[in-house]
């Protein structure tokens, strides 16, 4: 599922999930129910797009998701696997997503095997801007403990991600500006002088409440101040 979908109601459904994962994360209880935000498909459809962060409260808060929102993501993680083909970070995506539901519900799966894990080649080789433009789309998988390709190659670029992230900043790319930021404040290596938390407070000022730059960045303030599980 890509969030370039034309669907008015799967956008709506994915604005509505991510104002809802965003309150979550800020009321500190992700035990109440919250996936379902629509109606029929798009609802389904819209947890697809959002990925991982669909339980994004429960990984930095470590409160279990309710059993009904575990139901649903599990529904729309069988619903909606990569097709043939899938581009890499399609595939990144749905596997973060099941490494997700296994946190919370480890015992037998159900669900299709994942597809292949990608190679990491191209992204190893991209120069800074596509990695950091890479990076800001998969920022799903800038969770604490998270060991998978992608973070072993943003782990080795610290300074490129954070070259990307001024880029960003500087041409008002809030959404990556805001993706980057999270991954930097899980990397080692990231320069004093880049100044992340007055450049994350300034997107924060920018981007006017877009949901998706404020679920990162709400992301990146529970990682800076140390209050994730």
């Amino acid at each position: 599922m890509e969030e370039s979908a034309t669907s008015t109601p799967l956008q709506g459904a994915v604005r509505d999930l991510t104002t809802a994962v965003v309150s979550a994360l800020r009321s500190g209880d992700p035990a109440r129910p919250y996936l379902r935000t629509g109606q029929g498909e798009a609802a389904l459809a819209a947890v697809r797009v959002l990925g991982a962060d669909a339980l994004l409260p429960s990984v930095l808060l470590g409160t279990p998701p309710a059993p009904e929102d575990l139901v649903t993501y599990r529904e729309a993680l069988k619903a909606y696997p990569p097709p043939p083909g899938a581009a890499p970070a399609s595939v990144w995506s749905h596997r973060a997503m099941a490494r997700t539901l296994h946190r919370f519900d480890p015992g037998p799966p159900q669900l299709p095997e994942p597809a292949p894990e990608p190679g990491t080649e191209d992204l190893r080789a991209a120069p800074w801007q596509t990695l950091t433009h890479r990076l800001a789309v998969l920022a799903p998988l800038a969770v604490p403990g998270a060991d998978c390709p992608v973070t072993r190659v943003a782990r080795d670029r610290p300074v490129d991600v954070a070259r990307g992230f001024v880029r960003a900043v500087r041409r008002r790319d809030w959404p990556q500006a805001a993706g980057a930021g999270r991954w930097l404040t899980l990397l080692d290596g990231v320069p004093d002088t880049l100044g992340l938390e007055a450049g994350l407070r300034f997107v924060h000022q920018m981007a006017d409440g877009e949901p998706r730059v404020t679920l990162h960045l709400e992301a990146a303030r529970l990682l800076r101040t140390g209050t994730t599980a």
